[in-house]
């Protein structure tokens, strides 16, 4: 049977349904307002600039014959199909979430989503991180997830708590040094 005519992948419907189940069961899809339009944007971005160029270099490889030896046809094809994946998954994403303005927080004492928090570890380490949604976390930014086992911890602390945190090499102290909650 001809490539053309089998499926790249058997499980694509479920692979968008497993990267909608990285939230916990029965919780909500919470996001900040910057998070929502950098996601906004991307998929903006897919629709509007990636997924029209790809087309055109497939449309354009089509017409050059044969296609089962084609690169750019085979590549292009390949590329339409992550690009829509992703489309679908931001979409999906988008029409769930629940945008949070952390700046409206009234509890300004305590951890909550959005919060910068900067803690210490008992080696005196500080770090400093921003608790956000789990579709905009950056870890090279210092955002992580509401759901990650570091901010589980931090959630409802104060100033001055220490909390555990269980990591691969088992438990872990930290204290928290400051709260804020402006915009970073």
């Amino acid at each position: 049977m001809s490539k053309a005519f089998t499926k790249e992948s058997e499980n694509e419907a479920e692979d968008d349904l497993e990267a909608t189940d990285a939230l916990p069961p029965g919780t909500k899809n919470y996001i900040t307002r910057k998070g929502f339009e950098r996601l906004q944007a991307e998929l903006r971005h897919l629709k509007r600039v990636e997924r029209p160029k790809v087309v055109e270099t497939v449309a354009w490889a089509a017409g050059n014959g044969d296609r089962s030896e084609n690169g750019d046809y085979i590549y292009g094809k390949k590329r339409l199909r992550e690009i829509d994946r992703r489309m679908r998954f931001l979409g999906k994403r988008l029409e769930i979430a629940e945008v949070v303005d952390p700046a409206r927080q009234t509890k300004r004492d305590q951890v909550f989503f959005g919060a910068i928090v900067t803690y210490e570890n008992k080696a005196g380490e500080e770090r400093t991180v921003r608790i956000v949604g789990v579709d905009e976390a950056r870890s090279e930014l210092g955002e992580i997830s509401w759901v990650s086992p570091v901010a589980r911890a931090l959630l409802k602390a104060e100033v001055g708590d220490q909390v555990e945190v269980r990591t691969p090499n088992g438990p872990e102290m930290l204290e928290i040094v400051d709260i804020q909650y402006d915009e970073k």
